[in-house]
C-alpha cells in the first residue's frame, strides 16, 4: 500500500538516483513501458519542486515520454536489482520486460503508473523537454566521452505532483 508523504522525507537524491537507480515509467495508447535510469536529479525550478531525467533518443521509453503528460520515477530495494538490470538492458520493443522482470503494474486514479515492488515513487507532470545540444556544452570533452555517436539525451523537467512511500 502506498500513501502520499512529504517530499522533504525523500532520501538523498544522489544515492537514490545514482546508486539505487530508478525506473522511469510512462504510458502510451494503453501500453506501459519502463526503463532503468541513473542520470537525473531534483530541485526547485519555477517556484515548484521538480525532478529531471535524461533519456536517449533510441530508447523505446522515449516514445512513451514524448506523448505522455505524466510519468513516474520509482525506486526499489536491493532485492529488486535483477529486475532493474533487466529493464536497463532489454527493450520493451522486443518483449514484455515488465512481466519478465516480475513487476506488477499499479495504475492510480490520476493516471500515474508504477510498480507494486516500488519503495518510493515520484509522480511527475511534464513541464519542459529539450534534447541536449553539443553547441551548448561548456565542457566539450564530456560530450565527446558520453556521446560518441551524437545520440544526445532528451532532458525532461517535471513537476513533482506527489511523492508516494510504501
Amino acid at each position: 500500500m502506498f500513501k502520499s508523504d512529504n517530499l522533504n522525507n525523500f532520501s538523498n537524491v544522489f544515492n537514490e538516483i545514482g546508486k539505487r537507480w530508478m525506473l522511469i515509467t510512462a504510458e502510451k495508447d494503453g501500453k506501459v513501458n519502463t526503463m532503468t535510469a541513473s542520470w537525473g536529479g531534483m530541485g526547485i525550478l519555477w517556484e515548484m519542486p521538480v525532478a529531471y531525467v535524461f533519456v536517449r533518443p533510441q530508447r523505446y521509453t522515449q516514445e512513451f515520454l514524448a506523448v505522455a503528460d505524466r510519468f513516474t520515477a520509482s525506486f526499489y530495494s536491493e532485492e529488486h536489482r535483477r529486475a532493474l538490470n533487466l529493464c536497463g538492458i532489454k527493450s520493451g520493443r522486443d518483449l514484455d520486460k515488465i512481466a519478465e522482470a516480475g513487476l506488477k503494474t499499479i495504475r492510480d486514479e490520476r493516471g500515474f503508473v508504477y510498480f507494486e515492488q516500488s519503495e518510493d515513487v515520484l509522480c511527475l507532470k511534464k513541464l519542459y523537454v529539450q534534447q541536449l545540444d553539443k553547441s551548448c556544452a561548456a565542457n566539450k570533452e564530456l560530450f565527446e566521452k558520453h556521446y560518441p555517436i551524437d545520440d544526445f539525451h532528451y532532458m525532461y523537467i517535471a513537476e513533482v505532483e506527489d511523492y508516494l512511500k510504501k
